[in-house]
Formats: C-alpha cells, structure tokens, sequence
C-alpha cells in the first residue's frame, strides 16, 4: 500500500468524497433520471450521510490516541447499519413479483402517522416500489451497489484503526 494510503487523514478525506459521490448520485437519478426514492432508498441515503459526517468529523479531528477507535466503530457500527438496510432493499428486490409486497405509503407519511419504531418496522417490511428494479449498472441494482460499499466502508473503517498518522517529516522525506 502506498504511503499516502496509509495516511488516516486521507483516507477519511477518500471516504467523504466517496458518500458525498454517493449521495450525489443518488440525487442526480432522483431529479435528473426521475427515480423516485422508495423508504429504503431514503434510510440507505441517511446512512451514507452518517457516515460522511462520521469520516468529516475524523478527517479533522484525526486523533493521533485511541479515539480513533471510536471513529472506526461508528464507521463500522454505520457500515453494517447501511448493510442491513441494502441488503433487506436487495432481498425484496430479488422476490418474484408475486410474492412482493405490496404498495404502501411513502416515509412522509408513516413518520408522520406512525410512532417512530412501528414507523421504521413498517419501513423495514418494504412496499411494492422497494421490489422495483428500476436502475442497473453491469447488471446490479442500485440498493446492490450500495451493499457493496456498505460492505467496503465496514471493512476499511476497521482497518483505518491500524493506520499510522504520517508526520510532517516523514511526508517531507518521503517526496
């Protein structure tokens, strides 16, 4: 691995742009292709903004201690969050179209009607428009490729514990 890779400053900074790169995306094929965001769409948006947040605030506080675990935990506690949410998206998704369930309301409404746990169960479940496949790049849906970077930002957030802060002089020797 190459130095600058090591740099835990830089990979925070990489794993900022990758969610923002995300969640770009994701609103670009909102408002620019017209997908409509189902409920699992929007808590899979949420996580990726958490941990953009969590890598930002990493990024520039990059502890040099032992609370670099704690960064590293809540990008992996957020990682698997994020995993669980795609990969219930995916599950539904791979249902066939009759054992899909059905269409329900959208997150607005069930924050507004429902109490926040029955809310995210109700979420959870999925209506019809979370088994729509509407978008594929080299044959994976969108919620797919979102479980693999949940899968990524999980796996590199614990690995970013062992990372060592390079210095000032070891940066100026080492160009």
């Amino acid at each position: 691995m190459s130095p600058g890779l090591q740099d835990y400053r830089t990979f925070q900074a990489v794993s900022v742009a990758a969610c923002v790169g995300l969640l770009a995306y994701a609103y670009y094929a909102q408002y620019y292709l017209y997908l409509e965001p189902c409920p699992l769409c929007i808590l899979q948006r949420v996580v990726v903004l958490l941990l953009g947040l969590n890598a930002l605030i990493a990024l520039i506080h990059a502890p040099k201690t032992r609370v670099r675990r704690v960064y590293a935990i809540n990008g992996a506690g957020l990682g698997a969050l994020g995993f669980l949410v795609a990969g219930r998206h995916v599950y539904l998704q791979s249902l066939p179209p009759d054992k899909a369930p059905e269409c329900g309301p959208g997150l607005e409404y069930l924050l507004e009607t429902l109490p926040f746990n029955q809310a995210i169960m109700k979420i959870f479940t999925g209506s019809g428009e979370c088994a729509s496949v509407d978008w594929t790049l080299a044959g994976l849906s969108m919620p797919a490729w979102v479980l693999i970077a949940m899968v990524l930002f999980c796996l590199l957030s614990v690995g970013s514990m062992w990372m060592k802060p390079i210095d000032d002089e070891a940066r100026t020797n080492h160009i």
